[in-house]
């Protein structure tokens, strides 16, 4: 095996949400001669720009990015198949002599990349599936969930909870093999010298942008887009749908709720899902160099990746 120091280099861009991710990526890429890989659950799939606050069209011209928009909305993307995917494309990367930069804030995504998880990719058994979705309409999303929690503790804490296909998967998963869903993630060798870049804001300041986020996507057009969505026959139980905003609203849409409701909603969802990320994403991490928005420049960090990519 290759000593640490000639490994290709992997550089990540983590934090949480609104934080500031995708635009400080862009400028350090560009001046690093690099690539950006999405390592964000909710861009694989087209369609869902707008609630995604997926880049720019102008954002992916100035820097290439990968793995954004390769999924329709009824596609699976999985752990497993994320992982498989993200190593080709880091892998391409290196053979062109270019910089890859992780970006998102999907904590197992990344973590998968940078602590060499071997993540089975296991296909869907349609059959117990249909058992397992029969069993939550009995009991409600909420209720499988629970049980995941007391079969699964570690599985679940990292699935919201009203993401039934997630839970349906993990049990999926633990009756096809007999193993916790959590177990089945086996750690190999990382193969490249791995840069972890935190980026962060005071809690105030991250509350008070992704309030005005929110309204922009609301302002720009994102109930339309649920709205064409839901045109197209995709349907609200998807698992692309359970990206933040997109049920809310459907609620709305659905006559269940102000737009008013479902605004302060997806602002009150979203700013607990901070909590979740920074679960992944530890300020006291000694693998993590973090850097306050706001406090720092692209200038310091910059510093920090000349070093690394000069060992």
């Amino acid at each position: 095996m290759l000593s640490e120091t000639k490994l290709p280099p992997l550089i990540v861009i983590l934090g949480p949400t609104a934080a500031g991710k995708t635009a400080l990526s862009i400028s350090l890429a560009g001046c690093f001669n690099g690539e950006i890989i999405s390592a964000d659950s909710r861009l694989f799939y087209r369609g869902m720009d707008i609630g995604t606050a997926k880049p720019t069209a102008d954002e992916m011209a100035f820097v290439r990015h990968h793995l954004i928009d390769v999924a329709d909305p009824d596609d699976e993307w999985s752990l497993g198949r994320f992982k498989r995917a993200a190593g080709e494309v880091i892998e391409d990367i290196h053979q062109r002599a270019k910089v890859p930069f992780l970006v998102g804030g999907t904590g197992q995504f990344v973590r998968a990349i940078t602590e060499g998880w071997i993540v089975p990719e296991l296909t869907a058994d349609e059959r117990l599936r249909e058992v397992l979705n029969r069993w939550a309409d009995e009991i409600g999303a909420e209720g499988l969930y629970q049980r995941l929690q007391v079969v699964d503790p570690a599985a679940a804490e990292n699935i919201l909870p009203g993401n039934l296909r997630r839970s349906v998967r993990a049990f999926e998963v633990i009756f096809k093999t007999g193993v916790r869903f959590s177990a089945l993630r086996r750690r190999g060798p990382v193969p490249y010298r791995v840069l972890q870049i935190g980026l962060n804001r005071p809690r105030p300041e991250l509350d008070r942008r992704i309030g005005e986020r929110v309204d922009q996507m609301i302002a720009a057009g994102f109930v339309e887009e649920v709205a064409r969505l839901l045109e197209q026959g995709i349907s609200p139980e998807l698992s692309s749908m359970s990206a933040i905003g997109y049920r809310q609203i459907v609620e709305y849409l659905n006559g269940k709720c102000s737009l008013e409701e479902a605004v302060e909603e997806i602002k009150k969802i979203t700013r607990k899902f901070y909590r979740r990320q920074m679960t992944w994403f530890k300020i006291t991490d000694p693998e993590i160099h973090w850097f306050e928005m706001g406090e720092t420049t692209l200038a310091e960090i910059s510093v920090l990746i000349e070093g690394f990519l000069s060992p």
